[in-house]
């Protein structure tokens, strides 16, 4: 079990060994191990569905629910992941914005490569739509690879004349898959679980070919024209910093309204740890003031 703090956090992560050479099957296994090493909180109701196509929870708070829907992606570089790994992540999410929470298991890479989990996002966005959901009342959020599988998502609703969501959230989002931003090396010793070696694998699973900058797979080169309002998360000591700069000055040069919110001493989606982190639940407060005040 994990001690409380960051710098607990920091020694657990280095203890662990480095993913580089594991096998991707034993990866995601121990991804999903999550589900029994982190709590839910209390009160949220878990369904299975298939949304569309797609294989989904649906987290619900109890209590008065606020009329919201999430649509949550999860993290893993578009290749590790699934509800079993992110389900108390985003059901914290969900009691903080009282919202109903579609958390989706989107097909992962190399067997599914680009662009299948930006397919599948939009169909279940579609789904929602075709179910009574209002786009006005849906948040897309998501964390690292999942952070920029939002943003996806956002310009593929678009792009597809989808009635455009409310806002989205990325947190530590990976929205440059170039992966040659310069806090790559001025962060790489203060970063314990992110790595230019550990990315490159999931850039080169993920886009199987694909050139790196194409707007779909890496939205901090996209035009975001016309996308809704963005919260944007990252830790001051993640490799992906320069990612979310990136994608705040994008964003700001299309005339999208971008708030960049740089977290002192955080990590890469130090949300997971909101067991054992003050900063974790205030940020994750943050994020729900947020979906508060840009819907219904």
């Amino acid at each position: 079990m994990l001690a409380h703090g960051m710098k607990a956090i920091r020694e657990h992560l280095a203890s662990m060994p480095g993913s580089s050479d594991v096998a991707i099957e034993k990866l995601r296994d121990a991804y999903d191990k999550a589900e029994y090493v982190f709590q839910m909180p209390e009160g949220v109701g878990v369904e299975s569905v298939t949304a569309g196509s797609v294989s989904a929870e649906i987290l619900s708070p109890e209590g008065k629910q606020s009329g919201r829907t999430i649509l949550y992606l999860h993290g893993g570089g578009y290749a590790l992941g699934s509800p079993r790994s992110h389900r108390h992540m985003a059901a914290n999410l969900a009691v903080a914005a009282q919202a109903k929470t579609v958390l989706i298991d989107y097909r992962l890479a190399p067997e599914s490569p680009f662009p299948a989990a930006v397919n599948d996002a939009v169909s279940v966005y579609q789904w929602l739509l075709e179910n009574g959901t209002t786009a006005s009342n849906v948040i897309i959020a998501g964390d690292s690879a999942g952070g920029g599988l939002t943003v996806a998502t956002l310009i593929a609703a678009r792009d597809r004349g989808l009635p455009v969501p409310a806002g989205g959230v990325c947190i530590s989002a990976w929205a440059d898959l170039t992966n040659t931003s310069e806090t790559y090396e001025t962060l790489a010793d203060a970063d314990p679980m992110v790595t230019r070696e550990s990315i490159m694998r999931w850039t080169q699973a993920y886009l199987s070919g694909s050139d790196p900058k194409t707007p779909l797979a890496s939205p901090a080169h996209a035009d975001l024209t016309g996308l809704p309002p963005l919260l944007i998360q990252v830790g001051s000591d993640e490799v992906l910093l320069g990612d979310s700069r990136m994608l705040a000055a994008n964003a700001k040069k299309a005339g999208v309204h971008v708030k960049l919110e740089e977290w002192d001493g955080m990590i890469h989606v130090w949300h997971w740890f909101a067991e054992y982190l003050d900063e974790a639940a205030q940020a994750t407060q943050s994020i729900a003031a947020f979906i508060a005040s840009h819907t219904r």
